[in-house]
């Protein structure tokens, strides 16, 4: 399948997996502190070293008592147990905290809600059973339990957990290493003149990578020049992942593939997806290279579609779907058969999205974008009033 000047076109599903077969799983880890651990991949398994809670504790604030001596008790012939400070014993009961431990001689505590204190008595309305309001030893967790599987991508969440499981400091992959490198004659950081372009998409893939659990190194502008693009892509092969971005097209001025292929292997040269149909990927010196394109929408897709599954895989962990949506689709879609389509859509209200406006160079229509539909290589196109699922790519905080 040839498209635009390319003598081969490969379908998505099958650019991802020969790219991914050369991004190697990581091997090295260090141990780093539970706080600092947020977005790491774990080394290895992890266990729980003590019960959550450590005690017993009441689950809510109230009198602890014992069971048996609120048994019958009721709104009009409440049960009177006497109050203390200490242990609670027979017709005894002990002022208790939520959170707070269950005094011995306890086995349920009474809600402050169903009693009344009378100087030193308290009479209780309601019967309670054993156990209840009262959170036993180990009931969020026991000792030995397994917390983390392997190759688990921390969460804020997971830290707590870790440390009440009694963990200080935990084994994690090393963070990949990703080289972004943004290329183009054209391209310069601030204050573009006439015929020059501000560059946004090595800013944007480098930050995307740092998300995605990467680390990134934001490299200088390279121009469309094979000398320097060689020792940019040389200088960098000790990191996990090369990316550049621009030049990866088919024109006089698009030089990245064939630096590529001089230096090592290309594996692919095109990608039946849109936009971002120029991308291309191989290895040099054992490194993979990805080349997105220069359009920011394209790279944007690319890198996310390609880009960020390697991330992943260098990282030891599994990419975490994302977050979607079903909407009613108010104007249709087209798309191509044999092309995966990536169509940038915002939400216009009582669920329903509308696409948004603007061609693979707009970098203003992401910005304006809720989330994409994904219109399979199968389908021509998507109806209006048709109910489509919309990706979250980049979800908002």
């Amino acid at each position: 399948m040839g498209h635009e000047g390319f003598t081969e076109v490969t379908r998505l599903a099958a650019a991802r997996e020969q790219l991914l077969s050369v991004v190697d799983s990581p091997t090295a880890a260090e141990s780093v502190p539970v706080p600092e651990a947020d977005g790491r991949a774990l080394a290895e398994p992890v266990d729980a070293t003590r019960d959550v809670p450590g005690f017993d504790r009441a689950a809510m604030d109230g009198y602890a008592v014992r069971a048996t001596d609120t048994h019958d008790a009721g709104d009009r012939s409440p049960a009177v147990l006497d109050g203390t400070d200490g242990d609670v014993g027979a017709r005894r009961a002990r002022y208790v905290h939520t959170g707070s431990p269950v005094p011995d001689g306890a086995d349920a505590v009474v809600r402050v809600e169903e009693t009344e204190a009378r100087g030193e008595r308290v009479e209780v309305f309601a019967a309670v059973a054993p156990g209840e309001n009262v959170a036993p030893a180990g009931e969020d967790v026991e000792t030995g339990d397994r917390l983390f599987e392997a190759g688990r991508r921390l969460r804020p969440s997971d830290l707590g957990l870790l440390k009440a499981g009694g963990h200080r400091s935990v084994s994690v992959r090393e963070r990949p290493t990703v080289s972004v490198v943004p290329t183009g004659e054209e391209l310069v950081e601030f204050d573009p003149g006439y015929g020059e372009t501000t560059e946004t998409n090595g800013l944007t893939v480098s930050r995307l990578v740092e998300r995605w659990g990467g680390d990134a190194t934001y490299r200088d502008i390279v121009g469309d020049n094979e000398a320097a693009l060689r020792a940019a892509v040389e200088r960098d092969t000790d990191h996990d992942i090369v990316v550049t971005t621009g030049g990866s097209s088919v024109g006089e001025r698009d030089l990245i593939a064939d630096v590529v292929a001089d230096l090592g292997e290309v594996l692919g040269h095109g990608v039946a997806l849109k936009p971002g149909h120029p991308v291309g990927y191989g290895v040099v010196d054992d490194t993979p290279v990805l080349t997105l394109p220069g359009y920011p929408v394209s790279c944007l897709v690319t890198a996310v579609q390609l880009l960020r599954p390697a991330v992943a895989r260098a990282g030891g962990f599994e990419p975490e779907p994302f977050p979607e949506f079903e909407a009613a689709l108010d104007r249709k879609i087209a798309s191509e058969v044999g092309v995966r389509s990536f169509v940038r859509v915002r939400e216009t209200g009582e669920g329903t999205v509308e696409p948004v406006r603007g061609g693979a160079g707009a970098l203003s229509s992401v910005a304006a974008a809720d989330g994409w539909v994904v219109v399979p290589e199968s389908v021509e196109g998507v109806a209006a009033g048709e109910s489509v699922t919309v990706q979250r790519w980049e979800p908002h905080c």
